[in-house]
């Protein structure tokens, strides 16, 4: 039988006002949805996501960057780009951005289809994309 080593990854969906965060399995084969921090500000946010990293023995983090539609690295992007710079230098695992078009749009989707109501949408909607760009960035490791 070969042998098999897990690394379980975290996934940051970063906004201005919420963080998402998702978390794959030990295997590496599925996330899934773990929370949402309110940012106040940046220190704050990696203060999180550091306790999280140590929490679950995370070993790698994704952070999605919102490319435009057109393929470009827009503003936000640029905001993103040194926040994950920034968080690297303030944790003890490797941070890979990931292309993350269309996740939030998808959460809103699966969440509408789920009837979740538009207040619950709001608090969790962060959380689901993360999830979704754990996802895809899981699946595209397979490939």
């Amino acid at each position: 039988m070969p042998h098999f080593t897990a690394m379980r990854t975290l996934s940051v969906d970063y906004g201005e006002r919420r963080i998402g965060l998702a978390l794959s399995d030990p295997t590496g084969l599925v996330a899934s949805a773990l929370k949402v921090i309110s940012r106040n500000d940046d220190a704050q946010v990696i203060d999180e996501i550091a306790q999280v990293v140590r929490e679950y023995e995370v070993e790698h983090i994704v952070v999605g960057l919102p490319i435009t539609m057109k393929g470009e690295a827009g503003s936000k992007a640029q905001i993103v780009q040194a926040f994950a710079d920034t968080l690297e230098k303030n944790v003890s695992v490797p941070v890979e951005l990931f292309d993350e078009r269309l996740t939030t749009v998808s959460a809103q989707r699966v969440l509408i289809e789920a009837d979740v109501s538009r207040k619950r949408r709001r608090t969790v909607v962060d959380a689901v994309a993360a999830t979704i760009l754990l996802q895809h960035y899981l699946d595209a490791q397979r490939r």
